[in-house]
């Protein structure tokens, strides 16, 4: 990575928080000012329909290192991630969210952890939370369920603060909304020494949450998704292969049982049941059918991953950093 004078980026994605952007950047400042290292705020309109935007480009017109960037759109807060990561120049990363429900406070601590300790990445833990039960379980069962799967153990996979060395941000890819796997990204692009801090939790001061109970249900699916191209991305015959032979092999195994025990009873003069008449024999069909399948979707993957992996960009309007 190249050598820069900047200390620290604060990569933000705002959705529709003008009332918060104020009192949010003044937070920042001070505290920035107080710790005296150099920084960089990002902030990334995601397709706001409030003042937000404006007061960005204001914020980015009075202050230097004020960087604003708006999308045409909203694409979600992993696209606003994505390309808060490309524009940062300091050494260490730090997301936060702009609902003033992570504290600033944090970012010298957490920027300690990276630079200090040597952790890849530090993710925040809101352990005292200041949101409703309804909110707080489903949370606290889709952290468990992603702790288990992924391996990692964090607490608190969807806590918007996080640190990270800017090599980590520079070698994953955030789309869709798998923001909230990005320590499971992080791990299988080989940066492993993930760590977690508690940190605090403000109750929300203005508005109401952007998101409902479907980003669990999505999140799930992320989940298996990430798993899937984290482990088998360049592999998939791995996957499809297993799973086709062991379909197959079921298949081949009931068949032939099927058909010895109809010679065994033929032999000795048994009665004998047709083997298109038995239950079996259809179970025995579609295993065979789904194994070949599955190896064909192997070898459809294996010709899939030669080609040229898929870009994902965004149509940003403006760029108060354009002609810089």
């Amino acid at each position: 990575m190249e050598s820069t004078s900047i200390a620290v980026s604060i990569v933000i994605p705002v959705y529709n928080e003008d009332e918060s952007l104020p009192e949010l950047y003044t937070w920042i400042d001070k505290v920035l000012k107080e710790w005296g290292k150099s920084g960089e705020i990002i902030f990334i309109d995601d397709g706001c329909t409030d003042d937000s935007w404006s007061i960005i480009a204001d914020l980015s017109a009075r202050d230097s290192r004020v960087i604003g960037i708006r999308f045409n759109r909203n694409y979600g807060k992993s696209a606003a991630l994505q390309v808060g990561f490309q524009q940062a120049k300091g050494d260490i990363v730090i997301t936060m969210d702009a609902d003033l429900q992570d504290s600033p406070e944090e970012i010298p601590a957490l920027y300690n952890l990276i630079k200090e300790e040597g952790f890849h990445l530090v993710s925040g833990w809101k352990k005292k939370r200041h949101d409703p039960l309804e909110k707080r379980l489903p949370s606290k069962f889709f952290n468990y369920v992603t702790s288990v799967v992924s391996g990692i153990k964090l607490h608190d996979f969807n806590c918007g603060l996080k640190a990270y060395q800017n090599r980590v941000v520079k070698s994953v890819e955030v789309y869709g909304e798998r923001h909230r796997y990005i320590p499971l990204l992080a791990k299988w692009s080989g940066f492993k020494n993930i760590g977690e801090k508690e940190v605090e939790h403000h109750a929300r001061k203005y508005g109401r949450t952007k998101f409902g109970f479907e980003r669990y249900v999505t999140g799930f699916l992320d989940l298996l998704s990430v798993t899937f191209v984290t482990r088998f991305r360049k592999r998939p015959m791995h996957l499809f292969g297993t799973l086709g032979i062991l379909s197959f092999l079921t298949g081949f195994m009931i068949t032939l049982y099927l058909i010895s025990e109809k010679l065994y009873n033929l032999y000795n003069l048994l009665p004998v049941r047709d083997v298109v008449d038995q239950p079996l024999f259809f179970l025995a069909l579609v295993a065979l059918v789904i194994g070949v399948q599955l190896f064909l979707a192997g070898f459809i993957g294996e010709m899939l991953v030669q080609s040229s992996p898929k870009t994902h960009e965004y149509l940003i309007a403006e760029n108060t950093q354009e002609d810089a």
